[in-house]
């Protein structure tokens, strides 16, 4: 009997597939990395198939790759040594929502929209936003963030406790349902941003938050993009308790216009939100207006509206979509570093004369509030000049981010595309994580050759 034959035997025929197109549907992400197919895809229904799966997998070492929708950008879930790819589509339902507790358990292939949408009728919200309505499994296996880190913290954050079936099948949980311990290893931390390579999540629990009682949108523009961080340094040392704070430039902005048919300023700009209380709000208000004003804004628009206030904000995470709207025929790249605050202004700097040195069209945005920065990057995938330049250019950002105390993804994770970068960044600590790779998947069965290479 080989694996596939064991699979049906296991899942019944209707959860097992061998379909071309839907082999060719889990064979990709959002990336511009290569395709590579699964020998089969599973669609299990609880924790106790997972683990039976896993145990199949191992018995006949099969790799096994965890798939929510697809959305990642660094090959996380592409295939490459084949295997056994397991969808959690069907593991999608809110266990328990203990609002006094201020916390939800999930399964993994629930997303975020479908989270804040049962949570809202209790007043609470679910804030980590990476712009894409990805699943909560996947944000937490590449340890997403996003536009509202600056204030509530990314996916590490927000992990009360995680179910996790091993290599062998095993199912543990990695904390509890308290707020704080002190107990044993902090396996939650481990296992967040672990990219499926040390088990698959099977149930989730989360911190959630009150929704906030007002939100205001503020949208300010800087004739440099020195003059724009400086402002978000200066707004938090002020301790203004701002919940998003995106940067935009110039060339980013000029896109926005296109494609949103809006009429910004086509400048460094800075998307800022403020959650809070009425009163405490208008003080906030007044107090970033003062702030920007002495550094050199030239224009700051506060958005009371809710209506505009989601304008604003669609226009920002639609970008993507600017950029591959306006450059038909290529594909984008996103890159993503993060470093200390100080030195993102000199980073975001460098990368715009790079761009240009290079003649590469892009655009750079950023989380400021946390030091994180993307370029995006169109590139035709069929002009090896250009592919070359784009390899260089992200080369290059990444040392300079490490060289300064930062790291090679702020965000989107190692998968396939930044594992070269990982000893360089870590050194010996490097040499830790293969250890425990090792100890908990000693066959390398789980999602191989992401993060650490197959051994």
């Amino acid at each position: 009997m080989d694996h596939i034959t064991a699979l049906v035997e296991l899942l019944s025929e209707d959860r097992v597939s061998t379909n071309e197109t839907t082999l060719r549907n889990h064979g990709k992400d959002e990336s511009h990395h290569t395709e590579a197919l699964p020998y089969v895809v599973v669609f299990p229904k609880s924790k106790e198939e997972v683990s039976e799966i896993n145990k199949l997998a191992s018995q006949y070492e099969v790799p096994v790759i965890p798939f929510g929708l697809g959305s990642s950008l660094e090959a996380h879930v592409i295939p490459y040594q084949g295997g056994i790819t397991v969808d959690f589509s069907l593991m999608n339902q809110i266990i328990e929502i203990r609002e006094n507790d201020f916390l939800v358990k999930v399964q993994p292939g629930i997303t975020r929209t479908q989270l804040n949408k049962a949570l809202k009728q209790y007043g609470l919200f679910f804030p980590v936003d990476p712009g894409a309505d990805a699943t909560i499994g996947g944000m937490i296996a590449t340890n997403a963030s996003g536009t509202t880190s600056v204030r509530y913290g990314v996916m590490s954050d927000q992990v009360r406790n995680l179910e996790v079936v091993l290599a062998d099948g095993t199912i543990i949980q990695t904390g509890s349902l308290a707020v704080k311990s002190s107990s044993g290893y902090h396996l939650n931390s481990l296992f967040v941003g672990s990219e499926g390579t040390l088990g698959l999540f099977t149930e989730i629990t989360l911190q959630v938050y009150g929704i906030p009682e007002f939100t205001t949108a503020a949208r300010a523009v800087f004739p440099t993009v020195s003059q724009a961080v400086d402002a978000v340094v200066k707004i938090l040392q002020a301790g203004i308790p701002i919940a998003r704070c995106e940067l935009v430039d110039s060339y980013s902005m000029k896109q926005v216009n296109q494609h949103s048919k809006t009429n910004y300023l086509e400048a460094p700009t800075l998307f800022i939100e403020f959650h809070g209380n009425e009163a405490g709000l208008a003080q906030d208000v007044e107090f970033t207006q003062e702030i920007v004003y002495d550094i050199g804004c030239q224009e700051v628009i506060f958005e009371n509206d809710s209506k505009a206030a989601y304008q604003l904000w669609e226009a920002r995470h639609h970008l993507a979509y600017a950029f591959i709207h306006g450059a038909s025929g290529k594909k984008l790249l996103v890159t993503d570093v993060c470093l200390p605050i100080s030195e993102l202004a000199g980073a975001i700097n460098n990368a715009r004369k790079t761009l240009d040195e290079f003649g590469l069209v892009g655009g750079i945005v950023g989380h400021v509030g946390d030091g994180n920065f993307h370029v995006l990057l169109m590139v035709d995938k069929n002009d090896p000049k250009e592919m070359e330049l784009t390899e260089t250019f992200t080369e290059h950002l990444v040392n300079y981010a490490i060289s300064r105390g930062g790291t090679c993804t702020g965000e989107h994770g190692v998968g396939m595309g930044k594992k070269k970068y990982q000893r360089l960044e870590h050194g010996a600590a490097y040499d830790v994580m293969i250890t425990i790779k090792k100890a908990l998947d000693p066959k390398c069965i789980l999602n191989p050759d992401k993060i650490i290479d197959k051994y």
